[in-house]
């Protein structure tokens, strides 16, 4: 029996750090190929003046770790204030980046625009170019970028018109904790032909997390363009949009 317990004794010896080694050096799970989050948000007041403000965001990423990354991402505002339109604007961008080293990547997109109130029934701007990343590490990312491409413009009672255009971006992310972050991002759009023709979008936002796969996001966004297709269109529109966002 004492010989049957020793070698009992000695298998456990060699056979347990064994499989804790084994269960210790099991390589992680590979990251997702795609990554994104939905967000619906939805605002009510009442009395002296009557407002429904709707939005719906998508934001979907495919091998964000990779050297190849593609993105998409689209927002809808619709806002009625005492039964009347007052915000109507659709915004879809489609964006592939490649890096060529740890700082610099290279880019093509194609922006799309719909706004009611400033009149543009359709704006569609694809570009190509050249960005480096300022700041990348886990907790910051900053880059700025620039590119060269087309724009076409289509307003109301007013036949389409295309010309060569310049692109100009920047784009940050931090994580303060956690469970919360901030972004920030600029682009502006010129057009070569009429360089005081432009679109300039600016957005600050602030990410909490609620729940596991569920955030607050609050975000402000401000358009701005310099040459609107009428006298009476007013150049900036500012919106404040609230949403819960479900991760994925």
């Amino acid at each position: 029996m004492k010989k049957l317990m020793n070698g009992i004794f000695v298998i456990g010896c060699v056979v347990y750090p064994s499989v804790a080694l084994a269960q210790a050096a099991a390589p992680e799970p590979p990251p997702p190929v795609w990554v994104g989050a939905a967000g619906v948000g939805l605002s009510l007041t009442s009395g002296n003046s009557d407002t429904l403000n709707f939005n719906l965001t998508f934001d979907v990423t495919r091998t964000p770790k990779a050297r190849n990354v593609i993105e998409f991402k689209a927002l809808y505002l619709r806002g009625e204030q005492n039964s009347a339109l007052a915000v109507d604007r659709t915004s879809i961008g489609l964006r592939d980046h490649y890096t060529l080293s740890g700082r610099t990547y290279v880019f093509g997109q194609v922006d799309y625009l719909r706004d009611t109130f400033k009149r543009i029934d359709y704006l569609v701007a694809p570009a190509v170019g050249l960005g480096v990343k300022v700041i990348d590490t886990e907790a910051t990312k900053f880059s700025a970028d620039a590119g060269i491409g087309s724009i076409s413009e289509k307003n109301p009672g007013v036949a389409a018109r295309t010309s060569a255009a310049i692109t100009a971006s920047e784009k940050l992310t931090h994580q303060l904790t956690p469970t919360a972050s901030i972004t920030h991002g600029a682009s502006a759009l010129w057009k070569a032909n009429n360089f005081s023709d432009g679109l300039y979008t600016v957005s600050l936002g602030l990410a909490t997390k609620v729940a596991e796969r569920l955030q607050l996001s609050l975000n402000l966004l401000d358009s701005f363009k310099s040459k609107p297709p009428t006298a009476a269109t007013k150049k900036n529109d500012v919106a404040f949009v609230t949403a819960i966002t479900a991760k994925f």
